[in-house]
């Protein structure tokens, strides 16, 4: 993974699991330790889920641009169906706290568009490649010298 890749990817992922982590103590303090299971289990399955996602769309960028657009939306919409399949699963368990677990994982969802936010503003992306061979040869402005 690139630099810049990884830099976004760290940028993201730790105020998320910082988010996380307060929710745990207070699902822990409200709920008892099903509600720190259930916040546990929501904050890891947003960064999962986040963080496969963001890989992937990077992926995209670099090797088929061309299917950025579409793989974002495929991307997203696979996303909420593995959410779906994984809260079937998990409709009926008594083994987190289902309340803490929807909490602390739209928390950590918000947290991490957010940052991914932020990290994207506040990097210095080329929006020209300076290595191209097109900079080497004059531009053409259709007029006769």
């Amino acid at each position: 993974m690139p630099s810049n890749d990884a830099r976004n990817l760290l940028q993201t992922a730790v105020p998320t699991a910082a988010a996380g982590v307060i929710a745990v103590a207070v699902s822990a303090a409200v709920a008892g330790g099903r509600g720190a299971l259930g916040a546990a289990v929501g904050t890891v399955l947003a960064i999962l889920f986040m963080g496969i996602g963001l890989y992937v769309l990077q992926w995209t960028a670099k090797t088929l641009p061309q299917l950025f657009q579409a793989m974002g939306l495929m991307l997203y919409v696979a996303q909420l169906l593995l959410l779906l399949i994984f809260l079937a699963v998990f409709k009926d368990t008594s083994l987190f706290n289902p309340k803490t677990f929807a909490v602390s994982l739209v928390v950590a969802t918000v947290v991490w568009m957010a940052a991914q936010a932020r990290a994207h503003m506040k990097a210095k992306i080329f929006y020209i490649d300076p290595d191209s061979e097109k900079s080497e040869k004059p531009e053409k402005t259709g007029r006769k010298s």
